[in-house]
């Protein structure tokens, strides 16, 4: 058996140095103090000296989590991982969950509802993108359903007509039919429906400049036409890979043969 002889707080708060005969044995968090009501002249024995270091040790990684906790919002998920870097028993970490969740300050609900809110409200990301970030944190299909709830029909083309807007803007030199097809896998990469683009297409596809489209389609077409000058043995061969190349790049058909019969060269 030791005894205690003196007990100290030490110049970080919630910790204190305990002596046993007369020298410095271990130090303990304020709750473990507590826990066992440790106090000058308490004898103990080896099993409660065995007990209260492991108390300790689950006290440390609790206040670590509590300064995990303290900066953001976190899953369950980052909490166990975090955990499982400090290399925390598997044991003292389900301890330390219940703890956490009995103090309401783990809840994958809330977490995913927060984390709704802010996407919907800071950035124009769709719903498919939004669940599959909260898959990643490890939430439950219920929890995302219930948080998606916010983010509304009507809220969603909101945030999908804004951003078209940008994506046409971003895209505003290639041919319009290249534009749109650019614009609708934009909205689809950010997670919205298949078909959002066509309920906001008349909103927010600009009107063509006529002129910048004769000038982009006369230079992509100078060059197609150059390139396929040695590749294609005739001349039909030569306009049909024109044509294809063209196309591909998002041109009107009747306007590329336009340009091809307007050539004295071709």
């Amino acid at each position: 058996m030791a005894k205690i002889s003196k007990i100290e707080a030490q110049k970080r708060p919630g910790r204190y140095n305990i002596y046993l005969d007369g020298k410095y044995a271990f130090a303990v968090a304020e709750s473990v103090l507590i826990k066992y009501r440790l106090m000058k002249g308490m004898e103990l024995d080896q099993a409660q000296l065995a007990q209260i270091s492991n108390d300790d040790e689950i006290a440390k990684t609790y206040n670590k989590m509590l300064d995990y906790l303290a900066h953001q919002l976190r899953t369950e998920h980052d909490v166990y991982e975090k955990m499982r870097q400090l290399k925390t028993p598997a044991e003292d970490i389900e301890l330390v969950m219940q703890k956490l969740r009995g103090l309401h300050l783990l809840d994958d609900h809330e977490y995913a509802a927060s984390y709704v809110r802010t996407v919907m409200n800071t950035e124009l990301k769709g719903p498919q993108v939004i669940r599959q970030k909260l898959r990643q944190k490890q939430i439950g299909e219920l929890d995302i359903d219930s948080a998606l709830a916010q983010f509304t029909p009507e809220r969603q083309l909101e945030n999908a007509t804004k951003l078209a807007k940008k994506l046409f803007k971003r895209y505003g030199k290639l041919p319009a039919r290249r534009q749109a097809e650019k614009v609708r896998q934009g909205l689809a990469t950010n997670g919205y429906a298949a078909d959002l683009f066509n309920e906001i297409k008349d909103t927010v596809t600009p009107q063509p400049d006529l002129e910048q489209e004769d000038e982009l389609l006369a230079k992509e077409a100078a060059k197609a036409w150059r390139r396929y000058e040695k590749r294609a043995p005739t001349d039909y061969e030569r306009r049909l890979k024109v044509k294809q190349a063209l196309y591909r790049k998002g041109f009107d058909l009747d306007e590329v043969e336009h340009w091809l019969n307007e050539h004295e060269n071709v």
